[in-house]
């Protein structure tokens, strides 16, 4: 059976998982409190980030690699990645990677900055420039979404789980404003049955946006 290790850019891992159909088993990693003394964690990934994954010999970190991977291996039925000769592949692994390298991974610092950091630090110049590749970069999805109901085209695929995620992340961490093409973006993808299934299995993620909703 597969092991996730921890949950945030794991939901992806997660939710894709679900959409897939396979078994699997989600192991807590409490980054908040520390890992130094979680030697499980630490053996899958000495570098102590998540999410890692566990595949019987196979030991892989970075949210989007692991679900290149388990698409290759397990996904050959399914229509979440398009063939590399399918019309529709340039646009899927364009937002497959877009959703981690352009949106998630800006808004990660802009939410450090805005939310961990010192006072005197939180509107620094990286931050700054971060937000301004998220935007950029978001201008990216709106043009799609103005001639496609998703990433790819027609049909949901795995860069809709990457770019959902990163949407939902600048909406709950530093209260990004997306437009109305947007929203209903992710009210699509969010409707789904793995989403739905893998927020009722990601007990911390389902806990931190309960709480922003209550608040």
């Amino acid at each position: 059976m597969i092991t996730v290790f921890g949950e945030g850019r794991g939901f992806r891992v997660v939710w894709l998982l679900e959409e897939l159909g396979l078994a699997y088993r989600l192991r807590p990693v409490d980054l908040l409190a520390g890992v130094k003394d979680d030697a499980e964690f630490l053996a899958i990934n000495p570098a102590g980030f998540i999410p890692a994954i566990q595949d019987g010999e196979v030991v892989m970190v970075e949210s989007i690699a692991i679900m290149e991977y388990l698409l290759a291996r397990y996904g050959a039925a399914t229509t979440l990645a398009p063939a590399p000769k399918d019309r529709d592949f340039p646009a899927y692994q364009q937002f497959l990677h877009l959703g981690e390298a352009g949106l998630a991974a800006s808004i990660y610092f802009v939410n450090g900055a805005r939310n961990i950091a010192p006072e005197a630090e939180r509107d620094n110049w990286s931050a700054r420039q971060a937000l301004y590749v998220f935007r950029t970069r978001l201008t990216l999805v709106t043009a799609r979404l103005a001639n496609a109901p998703y990433m790819a085209g027609e049909i949901f695929t795995a860069a809709d789980i990457s770019v959902t995620y990163a949407l939902q992340l600048a909406q709950r961490t530093v209260g990004y404003p997306l437009g109305e093409v947007e929203l209903a973006y992710i009210a699509r993808t969010s409707a789904r049955p793995g989403y739905q299934q893998a927020m009722a299995t990601c007990h911390a993620t389902r806990g931190w946006v309960e709480g922003l909703a209550a608040s």
